[in-house]
């Protein structure tokens, strides 16, 4: 190899090493070659790929996570609506919802979020050490309405968990006279895969590599992710943009039709 070439690799190792860093090492091959790619770096991906292998670079390994749903209730159950139709090119029309749980010292805190499937931008969320519906789901809502407004036709869709199904929620959703409520069939986790998948890589990204002592550090913790997660993380499903580029992308497509 030549003297300029090894010059370029030293180079382009730095410059992955600070994407890598500046990710808190949650960012693959993939998502490095796009943001090399966003800063006018064309290499290869495979080139990229090959170069993060020599560095010892790799994403964070996932871990699996149980679910919270409690679906054996004799609440009402929405049909689902949404039907999988994840595509959304209207921000305020189609929001996802989901709860997990995290270990605080001798206890379990709850997260609930909410995300609009046109930009997969976290609206609401809400952390609470009780499941109940005022606690979990009530709580997202409102953040999100204070955040977003939603529009005719707009569908609100969850799995079968009793605070989605419950009488004060189910209220909420449908005193807006153009609101839907949807929800997974049965034991489908595939049905409501968005929300769960956003679990899934806040545990792998962030929650799994902390210990928390109190819910002040686990709501610490999730609300920088959360930050990050909406304002810099690129994302697959909507061609590696963040979800805040994605937003203005959408209204300066509806400021041009208007």
């Amino acid at each position: 190899m030549t003297t300029s070439k090894i010059k370029r690799k030293d180079v382009l190792m730095k410059q992955i090493s600070q994407i890598y860093e500046q990710s808190k090492g949650r960012y693959g091959s993939v998502k490095v070659w796009h943001k090399l790619k966003r800063q006018g770096v064309d290499y290869s991906q495979s080139w990229i790929t090959k170069l993060m292998h020599e560095m010892g670079l790799q994403s964070i390994v996932t871990r699996k996570y149980k679910s919270t749903t409690d679906s054996k209730h004799d609440l009402k159950v929405s049909k689902n609506i949404l039907d999988r139709k994840f595509r959304v090119n209207e921000l305020g029309k189609v929001w996802v919802s989901d709860i997990t749980y995290m270990r605080v010292k001798d206890s379990w805190n709850y997260l609930t979020t909410i995300i609009d499937l046109a930009d997969r931008k976290v609206v609401g969320y809400s952390i609470s050490t009780s499941m109940t519906t005022e606690d979990t789901i009530i709580k997202a809502w409102t953040h999100a309405r204070t955040n977003r407004q939603i529009k005719p036709g707009f569908i609100f869709h969850s799995d079968r968990g009793s605070q989605y199904a419950s009488k004060k929620f189910s209220e909420i959703i449908n005193c807006n006279t153009y609101s839907t409520q949807s929800m997974s069939r049965r034991g489908n986790c595939w049905d409501n895969a968005v929300a769960e998948s956003f679990f899934k890589t806040i545990k792998y990204e962030c929650l799994y590599h902390h210990t928390f002592r109190n819910t002040k550090e686990f709501k610490h913790a999730v609300f920088q992710y959360i930050n990050w997660y909406n304002n810099y993380r690129i994302h697959g499903a909507i061609d590696f943009m963040t979800p805040a580029e994605k937003e203005l992308s959408l209204l300066d497509i509806y400021s041009q039709s208007a």
